[in-house]
């Protein structure tokens, strides 16, 4: 009797909100060293290892430009990988402890004999932590595609990760301060910077392994090796993949906020603030209060987080974008030109506070949309050629971040750099040109980047209706059909 396909009940739901909170939660504790890295990496180069700004925006760039050939050979390695336990976790598993020594070890003074000695350690110490961040972030980014067959379900998941993604990035900026209040310091020393390194790293790998624990890969793929060229012939003919690379290069701007928080708290909170706990008076002033930067950035963060899932279920992650990006381009254009031109207050701590309160809505879809957009990309390339290849293309989109990041790093740092500011400098010293200068990296050219990103994004078409339909059809009969006779 020939044998007739059909399809089976609903299946049961595959990721619950315990796993996706569970996988969130792991995301969270690799994008805390990210963030820590990211936020403090050149502050304290400058203030600990008195190395000079400039000469580090220089090697940040080259050192993260080198490792990013590293990781197409990742996505290599993953796709042609074979373990019991899924394509993604073994690697995450692998990778992890090795990436938060690295985050340690950076944090590290050493009295270095010479420049020559020190600039060679900076640069080898970037590069590798670079490549051990792709080991860890690649594949922990991908597991969103095999965690569940279900289109909603990982849109969900990626709801609650980039959540947590966005605050993981932030809350090194919030720890740094916590860790001077208890030892009483009012400046960053080594001695807050290895602190802060320990704890952050230890509740990392905490996270990680709860990630590990609490999830299980379910989408299944038969292991594929690919050449180099063969992954160039990937990005250049997956229209959808291309748009993703495209929206965070052009978006590199978008983590300027982030990179350069500390040096811009420097230069708009001048004088700062002290107060009295338990008896003990615990002064703000300067870089530590880049706290009050990251509360307001974190809290509208979230906001913008929530709602843009929600969102973009009735519209679309296309056109959630775009509202998004059309918010972020006016709204940080209006207040950098208030900033500037504007009555005292907007300069003042609670105008500076509601500003960036007001701007940081625009990050809503920023880490948001890519997931959901690469995890429909996966699909949708596995029903057109027959072949699922997550670790190839999330590569490739953790290849585009690492550059989009090496040029906001990097042109952060200049643009401080160049505007005179010093980490050791004296209140005194910092100049309205310098406050002005800086603020135009941390405020008008995020906006300025989001507004660009809408351009690629006009191509996209994967969300359209009938592309959907298409999609949900072919992940229902792949994972949704039994053979009867």
């Amino acid at each position: 009797m020939a044998k007739i396909k059909t399809k089976t009940e609903s299946p049961a739901k595959t990721l619950t909100f315990g796993k996706m909170l569970s996988y969130g939660i792991g995301i969270f504790g690799i994008q805390m060293l990210v963030g820590y890295i990211n936020t403090y990496q050149s502050q304290f180069y400058s203030r600990v290892l008195n190395a000079d700004l400039m000469i580090c925006a220089v090697i940040i760039l080259l050192a993260k430009v080198i490792s990013s050939f590293a990781d197409p050979v990742i996505g290599r390695l993953i796709d042609a990988s074979h373990f019991r336990s899924g394509k993604m976790k073994p690697f995450v598993a692998i990778g992890m402890l090795p990436f938060a020594v690295i985050t340690l070890v950076m944090f590290l003074f050493i009295p270095f004999p010479n420049d020559v000695v020190k600039y060679v350690y900076i640069t080898l110490t970037t590069v590798l932590w670079n490549i051990l961040m792709s080991f860890v972030d690649i594949p922990s980014q991908g597991m969103l595609a095999v965690l569940s067959p279900s289109a909603e379900e990982k849109n969900s998941a990626a709801g609650i990760s980039n959540m947590l993604k966005s605050v993981g990035l932030i809350v090194p900026g919030i720890v740094v301060p916590i860790v001077c209040m208890i030892t009483g310091s009012p400046e960053i020393t080594k001695k807050e910077y290895l602190i802060t390194a320990v704890t952050v790293c230890a509740l990392a790998l905490l996270f990680a392994v709860l990630m590990l624990a609490s999830t299980k890969e379910v989408v299944k793929s038969e292991p594929q090796k690919m050449s180099l060229k063969a992954m160039f012939k990937e990005l250049v003919s997956n229209k959808p993949l291309l748009i993703i690379f495209l929206i965070n290069i052009v978006g590199f701007g978008r983590n300027l906020a982030v990179n350069i928080g500390v040096q811009t708290a420097a230069v708009v909170f001048k004088e700062g603030f002290s107060i009295t706990l338990f008896g003990n008076v615990i002064e703000f002033a300067g870089e530590n209060l880049q706290l009050a930067l990251g509360i307001g950035s974190s809290v509208t963060s979230f906001i913008g987080i929530m709602i843009a899932p929600i969102v973009a279920k009735k519209l679309g992650v296309k056109k959630t974008f775009m509202i998004f990006g059309v918010y972020g381009l006016v709204m940080s254009t209006a207040y950098y030109l208030l900033f500037v031109f504007g009555p005292d207050f907007c300069r003042s701590f609670w105008g500076i506070f509601i500003g960036q309160f007001v701007i940081s809505l625009m990050f809503g879809t920023h880490g948001y949309a890519p997931l959901v957009m690469l995890s429909d990309s996966v699909d949708y390339r596995e029903m057109t050629t027959g072949k699922r290849t997550e670790g190839l293309q999330y590569s490739v989109l953790t290849l585009s971040v690492k550059l989009a990041n090496a040029l906001s790093v990097a042109g952060g740092i200049f643009i401080v750099g160049l505007s005179g500011y010093k980490a050791d400098q004296a209140i005194e010293a910092i100049t309205p040109k310098m406050t002005y200068t800086v603020t135009a990296a941390y405020w008008l050219l995020p906006g300025i980047c989001v507004g660009l990103t809408m351009i690629p994004m006009l191509f996209y078409t994967l969300d359209r209706p009938e592309i959907k339909a298409k999609l949900r059809e072919f992940m229902e009969k792949r994972d949704g059909v039994v053979e009867a006779g």
